[in-house]
């Protein structure tokens, strides 16, 4: 059985010679191709969102092609992890590339906006794969005391997302039409998918038992229900309505079900005996804490930064610089220290304390604060994530076997996932009531329904100038006021972040140092001798 990463000839234990430096930096190549695409889709194809209506029409649909994106990802995503652990990790990231791809193929085809619902729905299945297939296959490849030598290269791909997404999104629209937004993933797979292919070697897996039909149903419909509760909760329905109550009830239901089947099945796709770990239930809450607290910040800085400080929506994502530039740099030493050292407990303690003090700093921000000083909170905040990002999942992994790789990198990216869910629709609630609040009390109750609209205008500093002055002043101070609620909250609940790392027991990571080749080498051999005692 051929093992490794570059082809090489296996030994008779059915293990490869070490990898050469040269194949695992083209693996990683791949991987963070795929992680890119991944991130990015979004970003682009969000700048794209208003040229798509004015030709598909039927904006009162606009939201689902968001949210069947959304949802498809994270329903997705514990089973891309599951499948990878039975029945072989190479085969399960690229089907989820293939699939991703072709529902990129299909959105740029769409004819009207029920296509490009589904088609994104499909895009959104293999782009649950993707993430859950780096992190997993990154996790077989490099021993954990190793890994965090390419933390600063995954925070790199992050960064560059973030930033490059909205500015490439708008170029492609402007120039090359809206439908090269999904094209453009076609090329980049394709050389993710090729290197793939013919570079990473792995052992191949046959499960013995059945995949877990019932539990995978009933976790789908529940985290279903959960994301339609944050995305619709709110602003399309009333937290009171009937429908959200339905679906609140159905997710807890579906969840319950779940857990119970859980500790039946043979082949469990969530195989709960991971989270006695402590660690790994502590890094899952912090993952969860970093998502709701991350994704808010990202949506309401822009927002603020447009509204108050007057920068243009291009400039507004450049700003964001100095917390992105911030985390990529503090997740790259963090990952040094922790590769030289073998020491991470205090990386997520710095963490959590600096994401408490960075949201602290941003909830100070009026329209008197200055970019220079909102961009010195940002780098206090994107400190803070550097520091947890990737040692998140790093310390995840290093608290299960190494068959459940999969399983216990889908948990750790859905409960970022579903923290970005909630914190984006309770900080969304909390900045709409706050501006809205503020619009009537400034400019009198028989304003409070033209307040209302603009609350939920998020005007540019385009249309602000447009305004008459009391109305733009008064529209500056609710952001000011919105922004200010949602980053006191955040800073609150980081608290539990930052308690949370202080309960992380500092166990040594699998792997270190010059012993890390020949760790790898047994990792894969104990695969390999697991597969062959399953086959």
């Amino acid at each position: 059985m051929a093992t490794g990463i570059s082809g090489e000839k296996a030994t008779e234990a059915g293990v490869s010679e070490a990898p050469q430096p040269r194949s695992v930096r083209v693996v990683l190549l791949a991987l963070m191709i795929a992680m890119l695409l991944a991130m990015l889709d979004n970003m682009i194809v969000n700048t794209a969102m208003p040229t798509i209506v004015g030709e598909l029409g039927g904006l009162e649909h606009l939201s689902w092609v968001v949210t069947a994106y959304t949802l498809a990802t994270a329903a997705s995503t514990p089973i891309w992890g599951k499948l990878g652990d039975m029945y072989g990790r190479k085969g399960a990231f690229l089907t989820s590339i293939a699939i991703f791809l072709l529902g990129s193929a299909l959105s740029g085809m769409a004819q009207d906006m029920t296509q490009l619902i589904g088609f994104r729905a499909v895009q959104g299945l293999g782009a649950g794969g993707l993430m859950v297939g780096v992190m997993a296959i990154i996790g077989d490849l490099i021993p954990p005391r190793d890994r965090g030598k390419y933390q600063g290269m995954m925070a790199g791909v992050m960064a560059l997302a973030m930033i490059g997404g909205p500015l490439v999104g708008g170029a492609i629209t402007d120039h090359l039409g809206w439908r090269w937004t999904f094209y453009i993933n076609i090329p980049l797979g394709a050389v993710a998918l090729t290197m793939v292919t013919a570079v990473l070697h792995l052992p191949k897996k046959r499960a013995r038992g059945r995949i877990d039909y019932l539990g995978t149903v009933l976790l789908t419909v529940g985290i279903t229900s959960i994301v339609l509760v944050t995305t619709w909760g709110g602003s399309q329905y009333a937290w009171s309505s009937a429908i959200i109550m339905e679906l609140i009830a159905l997710g807890v239901a579906a969840i319950v079900g779940f857990l119970f089947v859980e500790t039946k099945a043979a082949e469990p796709i969530v195989p709960l005996h991971i989270f006695r770990n402590r660690n790994f239930s502590l890094m899952s809450g912090i993952g969860f804490l970093t998502g709701f607290v991350m994704f808010g910040a990202m949506l309401f800085l822009p927002l603020y930064q447009q509204s108050v400080q007057g920068a243009s929506a291009t400039n507004s994502g450049l700003l964001l610089l100095p917390m992105l530039l911030s985390m990529m740099v503090v997740s790259l030493i963090a990952g040094r220290v922790t590769t030289n050292s073998g020491k991470y407990k205090i990386f997520p303690i710095l963490g959590g304390a600096l994401v408490v003090v960075g949201l602290f700093l941003l909830s100070t921000m009026d329209t008197t604060t200055t970019r220079l000083m909102s961009g010195v909170y940002m780098a206090v905040l994107g400190a803070g994530m550097g520091f947890l990002m990737q040692i998140t999942m790093l310390v995840a992994q290093n608290s299960v076997e190494m068959k459940d790789m999969g399983v216990a990198s889908s948990s750790t990216t859905l409960f970022r996932t579903l923290g970005s869910s909630f914190g984006v629709s309770i900080m969304g609630a909390i900045f709409t009531n706050r501006v809205g609040d503020e619009m009537t009390r400034r400019l009198g109750s028989a304003a409070s329904a033209g307040a209302g609209k603009l609350a939920s205008a998020q005007l540019d500093a385009t249309h602000l100038a447009k305004l008459p002055a009391p109305v733009r002043e008064a529209y500056q101070y609710a952001v000011s006021s919105g922004t200010h609620g949602t980053f006191l909250v955040g800073s609150v609940i980081s608290v539990a972040m930052f308690v949370a790392a202080l309960f992380v027991k500092e166990v040594p990571l699998r792997g270190s140092g010059p012993e890390a080749p020949k760790a790898m080498a047994d990792s894969v051999e104990a695969d390999a001798v697991r597969s062959e005692q399953i086959a």
